[in-house]
């Protein structure tokens, strides 16, 4: 039997239809395979799990819990409990006073997923980022990832490991965003770049992490180079869902 665990609303931040909307299209091409899937939302996980192959979006502490455990026991969990918490790993600063002060910054939580606009953040500088980062932690948020900005063209990619299936989208073209950051870096001015090294560095990436469904942020310099800021577990797929779906179950074909 194949598990699929929808991720909890609280995660899903102005993506609740697309994250409900890919893990739908899974489990109908496998229910058309004639496979056994049941649906739950993470929130709804009991203790004890009962399936061969889990699916999941879940992201919560008390779910990749139980995730855990069921691959403790043998269970295959896509993705792994593991590079789920790899995908908000802990990168700081090591003292905002070591800020350049002429460097502008991007601050994020880290504890868990992003789940409003103020738990991304734009810093025009070293002051302003020791500002928001004690906006934080007066919310009550301690886990913080504080990171340069860089110039160049956002793109967001999305893959499935080991499939082959990647595809590379400009947010600012087609107007789709979560919290609308994009729009610090511009429209984009689509600097030429090799989308097979993005692919391959994305595969590494999703390898060494353990995330078999992945997407994520590049800015493309003007030079051409590339700089991954970005790198999530299971995205929506939104401008790509039917071919992620296709490729997503061949991961247990």
């Amino acid at each position: 039997m194949i598990l699929l665990v929808s991720r909890d609303e609280r995660f899903s931040p102005n993506s609740v239809e697309q994250d409900r909307a890919i893990l739908q299209a899974v489990k109908q091409r496998l229910l058309r395979h004639g496979m056994s899937v049941t649906t739950i939302a993470e929130k709804a996980l009991p203790m004890t799990v009962t399936a061969d192959i889990i699916l999941t979006m879940a992201r919560s502490e008390q779910a990749l819990a139980i995730l855990r455990r069921c691959e403790e026991a043998g269970c295959t969990v896509i993705n792994s409990v593991s590079g789920v918490e790899y995908c908000r790993k802990r990168l700081y600063a090591e003292s905002v006073q070591r800020l350049s002060p002429e460097v502008s910054y991007w601050l994020k939580r880290t504890d868990t997923t992003a789940q409003e606009p103020d738990d991304v953040c734009f810093a025009k500088d070293a002051a302003e980022a020791g500002r928001l980062l004690s906006a934080f932690h007066r919310r009550g948020i301690h886990d913080v990832q504080i990171t340069e900005h860089v110039d160049g063209d956002v793109v967001k990619f999305y893959g499935v490991r080991g499939t082959g299936f990647f595809r590379t989208y400009y947010p600012t073209d087609d107007g789709q965003t979560k919290f609308d950051s994009e729009r610090i870096n511009g429209a984009a001015r689509h600097y030429a770049f090799s989308i097979a090294a993005l692919h391959d560095e994305a595969e590494l990436l999703a390898e060494r992490s353990g995330v078999s469904i992945y997407g994520g942020d590049c800015i493309v310099r003007s030079d051409g180079r590339t700089v991954v800021v970005d790198f999530n577990d299971w995205p929506g797929y939104s401008r790509c869902r039917a071919d992620a779906a296709d490729a997503i179950c061949t991961l247990i074909s």
